[in-house]
Protein backbone atom coordinates (compact mmCIF):
# COMPACT_ATOMS: atom_id res chain seq x y z
CA UNK A 1 0.00 0.00 0.00
CA UNK A 2 1.39 3.64 -0.67
CA UNK A 3 2.46 6.23 2.38
CA UNK A 4 -0.14 8.49 1.21
CA UNK A 5 -3.91 8.46 1.56
CA UNK A 6 -5.58 6.98 -1.49
CA UNK A 7 -8.39 8.72 -4.22
CA UNK A 8 -10.03 7.93 -7.26
CA UNK A 9 -7.50 8.52 -9.49
CA UNK A 10 -5.35 5.72 -8.11
CA UNK A 11 -8.38 3.62 -9.20
CA UNK A 12 -8.83 4.81 -12.57
CA UNK A 13 -11.74 6.35 -11.88
CA UNK A 14 -12.98 10.25 -12.52
CA UNK A 15 -14.91 11.85 -9.60
CA UNK A 16 -17.75 12.55 -12.49
CA UNK A 17 -17.47 8.43 -13.01
CA UNK A 18 -15.67 5.90 -15.60
CA UNK A 19 -16.66 3.90 -18.56
CA UNK A 20 -18.68 0.82 -17.93
CA UNK A 21 -16.09 -1.40 -18.00
CA UNK A 22 -13.96 -3.54 -16.06
CA UNK A 23 -10.71 -1.57 -16.58
CA UNK A 24 -12.50 1.54 -14.80
CA UNK A 25 -12.13 -0.73 -11.51
CA UNK A 26 -8.93 -1.88 -11.89
CA UNK A 27 -6.81 0.19 -9.01
CA UNK A 28 -3.30 1.59 -9.68
CA UNK A 29 -2.00 0.43 -6.46
CA UNK A 30 0.26 -2.34 -5.89
CA UNK A 31 -1.39 -4.59 -4.02
CA UNK A 32 -1.49 -8.44 -4.52
CA UNK A 33 -5.14 -8.98 -2.83
CA UNK A 34 -6.00 -5.40 -4.34
CA UNK A 35 -4.90 -7.78 -7.81
CA UNK A 36 -6.45 -10.90 -7.21
CA UNK A 37 -9.83 -9.11 -6.26
CA UNK A 38 -9.95 -7.91 -9.76
CA UNK A 39 -9.16 -10.90 -11.74
CA UNK A 40 -11.96 -12.70 -9.70
CA UNK A 41 -14.10 -9.65 -10.76
CA UNK A 42 -13.27 -10.02 -14.33
CA UNK A 43 -14.26 -13.97 -13.95
CA UNK A 44 -17.42 -13.28 -12.49
CA UNK A 45 -18.20 -10.51 -14.97
CA UNK A 46 -17.89 -13.06 -17.66
CA UNK A 47 -19.52 -15.71 -15.91
CA UNK A 48 -22.70 -14.10 -15.40
CA UNK A 49 -23.11 -11.86 -18.39
CA UNK A 50 -21.22 -12.88 -21.21
CA UNK A 51 -22.17 -15.65 -23.83
CA UNK A 52 -19.19 -18.72 -23.23
CA UNK A 53 -19.53 -22.11 -24.31
CA UNK A 54 -19.62 -24.82 -21.91
CA UNK A 55 -16.08 -26.54 -23.00
CA UNK A 56 -14.68 -22.82 -22.18
CA UNK A 57 -16.31 -22.97 -19.05
CA UNK A 58 -15.49 -26.19 -18.01
CA UNK A 59 -11.51 -25.41 -19.21
CA UNK A 60 -11.26 -22.03 -16.98
CA UNK A 61 -13.36 -24.45 -14.16
CA UNK A 62 -10.26 -26.98 -14.05
CA UNK A 63 -7.79 -23.50 -13.79
CA UNK A 64 -9.85 -21.99 -10.97
CA UNK A 65 -10.15 -25.05 -8.83
CA UNK A 66 -6.47 -25.53 -8.74
CA UNK A 67 -5.62 -21.93 -7.56
CA UNK A 68 -8.10 -22.17 -5.23
CA UNK A 69 -6.71 -25.58 -3.81
CA UNK A 70 -3.57 -23.65 -3.82
CA UNK A 71 -4.62 -20.89 -1.78
CA UNK A 72 -6.26 -22.96 0.55
CA UNK A 73 -2.77 -25.12 0.84
CA UNK A 74 -0.50 -22.09 1.76
CA UNK A 75 -2.93 -20.66 4.38
CA UNK A 76 -1.69 -20.21 7.55
CA UNK A 77 -4.56 -21.36 10.26
CA UNK A 78 -7.14 -19.52 11.75
CA UNK A 79 -8.57 -16.19 10.02
CA UNK A 80 -6.80 -13.22 8.51
CA UNK A 81 -7.38 -10.04 10.82
CA UNK A 82 -9.43 -7.32 9.82
CA UNK A 83 -7.88 -4.30 8.82
CA UNK A 84 -10.01 -1.36 11.28
CA UNK A 85 -11.42 2.11 10.13
CA UNK A 86 -9.56 5.24 11.41
CA UNK A 87 -11.85 8.35 12.05
CA UNK A 88 -8.78 10.49 10.79
CA UNK A 89 -8.08 8.63 7.61
CA UNK A 90 -9.04 8.07 3.92
CA UNK A 91 -12.78 6.63 3.39
CA UNK A 92 -11.43 4.41 0.77
CA UNK A 93 -9.44 2.66 3.30
CA UNK A 94 -11.83 2.42 5.89
CA UNK A 95 -12.41 -1.33 4.76
CA UNK A 96 -10.32 -2.90 2.30
CA UNK A 97 -12.49 -6.13 2.35
CA UNK A 98 -15.87 -4.79 2.72
CA UNK A 99 -18.01 -6.31 -0.45
CA UNK A 100 -19.02 -2.76 -0.98
CA UNK A 101 -15.83 -0.28 -0.96
CA UNK A 102 -12.99 -3.08 -0.52
CA UNK A 103 -10.92 -3.66 -3.53
CA UNK A 104 -9.81 -6.42 -1.96
CA UNK A 105 -12.92 -8.54 -1.74
CA UNK A 106 -14.19 -9.70 -5.27
CA UNK A 107 -17.88 -9.36 -4.66
CA UNK A 108 -17.15 -5.50 -4.16
CA UNK A 109 -18.48 -3.49 -7.62
CA UNK A 110 -16.45 -1.75 -5.63
CA UNK A 111 -17.34 2.10 -5.12
CA UNK A 112 -14.42 4.76 -4.98
CA UNK A 113 -15.59 6.35 -2.05
CA UNK A 114 -13.50 10.51 -0.98
CA UNK A 115 -14.19 12.96 1.59
CA UNK A 116 -15.58 16.00 0.19
CA UNK A 117 -16.34 18.93 2.18
CA UNK A 118 -17.08 17.08 5.13
CA UNK A 119 -19.40 14.57 3.09
CA UNK A 120 -18.38 10.81 1.64
CA UNK A 121 -18.64 11.38 -1.97
CA UNK A 122 -18.66 7.95 -4.32
CA UNK A 123 -18.50 6.59 -7.87
CA UNK A 124 -19.83 3.12 -8.95
CA UNK A 125 -20.44 1.39 -11.78
CA UNK A 126 -22.25 -2.37 -11.90
CA UNK A 127 -21.53 -4.90 -13.73
CA UNK A 128 -23.91 -7.85 -15.12
CA UNK A 129 -23.66 -9.78 -11.50
CA UNK A 130 -25.60 -6.58 -9.71
CA UNK A 131 -28.64 -7.44 -12.12
CA UNK A 132 -32.08 -7.43 -10.92
CA UNK A 133 -34.72 -5.99 -13.22
CA UNK A 134 -33.32 -6.59 -17.00
CA UNK A 135 -30.58 -4.00 -17.28
CA UNK A 136 -31.11 -2.68 -13.76
CA UNK A 137 -29.32 -2.78 -10.33
CA UNK A 138 -30.71 -4.64 -8.03
CA UNK A 139 -32.68 -2.69 -5.40
CA UNK A 140 -31.33 -5.23 -2.40
CA UNK A 141 -27.42 -3.87 -4.17
CA UNK A 142 -27.79 -0.01 -3.52
CA UNK A 143 -29.68 -1.07 0.04
CA UNK A 144 -26.10 -2.54 0.70
CA UNK A 145 -24.45 0.21 -0.61
CA UNK A 146 -26.50 2.69 0.86
CA UNK A 147 -26.06 1.08 4.39
CA UNK A 148 -21.34 1.08 3.84
CA UNK A 149 -21.73 4.99 2.50
CA UNK A 150 -23.73 5.77 5.70
CA UNK A 151 -22.32 4.10 8.15
CA UNK A 152 -18.40 5.42 6.60
CA UNK A 153 -20.13 9.08 6.96
CA UNK A 154 -20.51 8.34 10.21
CA UNK A 155 -17.52 7.31 11.09
CA UNK A 156 -15.86 10.32 8.80
CA UNK A 157 -18.23 12.64 11.63
CA UNK A 158 -16.47 10.90 14.68
CA UNK A 159 -20.13 9.35 15.50
CA UNK A 160 -19.72 5.44 14.24
CA UNK A 161 -22.93 3.15 15.00
CA UNK A 162 -24.83 0.41 13.96
CA UNK A 163 -27.24 0.55 11.65
CA UNK A 164 -30.50 0.38 13.43
CA UNK A 165 -33.13 1.13 10.50
CA UNK A 166 -32.54 1.95 7.11
CA UNK A 167 -35.38 3.29 4.69
CA UNK A 168 -34.54 3.53 1.00
CA UNK A 169 -36.71 5.03 -1.18
CA UNK A 170 -36.19 3.88 -5.19
CA UNK A 171 -37.17 7.32 -7.54
CA UNK A 172 -36.39 6.16 -10.41
CA UNK A 173 -34.46 2.60 -12.37
CA UNK A 174 -30.51 2.51 -11.89
CA UNK A 175 -28.71 1.51 -14.44
CA UNK A 176 -26.09 -0.97 -15.11
CA UNK A 177 -23.09 -0.68 -16.55
CA UNK A 178 -23.42 3.05 -15.99
CA UNK A 179 -21.59 5.76 -14.05
CA UNK A 180 -23.19 6.91 -10.92
CA UNK A 181 -22.30 8.69 -8.11
CA UNK A 182 -23.08 8.84 -4.84
CA UNK A 183 -23.40 10.96 -1.66
CA UNK A 184 -24.12 10.36 2.23
CA UNK A 185 -23.87 12.94 4.86
CA UNK A 186 -24.06 12.12 8.82
CA UNK A 187 -26.65 14.77 9.80
CA UNK A 188 -27.25 14.40 13.53
CA UNK A 189 -27.84 12.50 16.71
CA UNK A 190 -30.25 12.19 19.96
CA UNK A 191 -28.43 10.33 22.51
CA UNK A 192 -27.17 7.17 21.14
CA UNK A 193 -29.46 7.23 17.65
CA UNK A 194 -27.46 9.04 14.41
CA UNK A 195 -29.42 9.88 11.60
CA UNK A 196 -27.67 9.78 7.99
CA UNK A 197 -29.01 10.42 4.62
CA UNK A 198 -27.38 9.14 1.00
CA UNK A 199 -28.37 9.63 -2.08
CA UNK A 200 -27.07 7.85 -5.57
CA UNK A 201 -27.34 9.78 -8.98
CA UNK A 202 -27.41 8.66 -12.84
CA UNK A 203 -25.93 12.21 -14.44
CA UNK A 204 -28.27 14.80 -12.57
CA UNK A 205 -31.25 12.42 -12.07
CA UNK A 206 -31.88 10.98 -8.43
CA UNK A 207 -32.50 7.12 -8.67
CA UNK A 208 -32.56 6.40 -5.20
CA UNK A 209 -32.15 7.98 -1.44
CA UNK A 210 -31.60 6.32 2.05
CA UNK A 211 -32.31 7.72 5.65
CA UNK A 212 -30.69 5.66 8.24
CA UNK A 213 -30.92 5.71 12.05
CA UNK A 214 -27.88 4.10 13.15
CA UNK A 215 -27.12 3.19 17.54
CA UNK A 216 -23.99 3.87 18.90
CA UNK A 217 -22.46 0.70 20.33
CA UNK A 218 -22.02 -0.08 24.24
CA UNK A 219 -18.86 -1.30 23.96
CA UNK A 220 -18.77 -3.94 26.65
CA UNK A 221 -21.87 -5.18 24.66
CA UNK A 222 -20.26 -5.72 21.76
CA UNK A 223 -17.01 -7.25 22.78
CA UNK A 224 -19.01 -9.96 24.64
CA UNK A 225 -20.97 -10.68 21.33
CA UNK A 226 -17.56 -10.89 19.40
CA UNK A 227 -16.31 -13.31 22.21
CA UNK A 228 -19.12 -15.38 22.26
CA UNK A 229 -19.07 -15.86 17.92
CA UNK A 230 -14.97 -15.40 17.00
CA UNK A 231 -13.20 -18.47 16.88
CA UNK A 232 -9.98 -15.93 17.16
CA UNK A 233 -9.01 -14.40 20.48
CA UNK A 234 -6.98 -12.47 18.23
CA UNK A 235 -9.95 -10.69 16.52
CA UNK A 236 -11.42 -10.54 19.72
CA UNK A 237 -8.37 -8.42 21.46
CA UNK A 238 -8.52 -6.12 17.78
CA UNK A 239 -12.26 -5.35 18.66
CA UNK A 240 -10.88 -4.13 22.17
CA UNK A 241 -7.91 -1.98 20.91
CA UNK A 242 -10.26 -0.92 17.89
CA UNK A 243 -12.97 0.06 20.17
CA UNK A 244 -10.36 2.47 22.28
CA UNK A 245 -8.99 3.57 19.39
CA UNK A 246 -12.36 5.35 18.13
CA UNK A 247 -12.78 6.63 21.31
CA UNK A 248 -14.75 4.00 23.53
CA UNK A 249 -13.72 3.39 26.37
CA UNK A 250 -14.31 -0.19 28.59
CA UNK A 251 -15.49 -0.79 32.21
CA UNK A 252 -13.43 -4.03 32.66
CA UNK A 253 -15.56 -6.60 34.74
Amino acid sequence: MPDRPLGVSDFGISPGGGPPDAEATHPAVEDPRFELAYQVRRITTAMVGLPIADDDIEAATAKLKDAADELERVAAEGRRLRAQPDPVGDPQEFFPTSPVIGFANPIAPPVVVEAVDGELRGTANFDYQYEGPPTCVHGGVIAMVFDEMLGAANIMAGSPGMTGTLTITYRKPTPLRTPLRLEARFMGRDGRKIRTYGAMFNGDTLTAEAEGIFIELVPQRFLAFVTETSDSPEAVEQVRADARRLGFGFTET
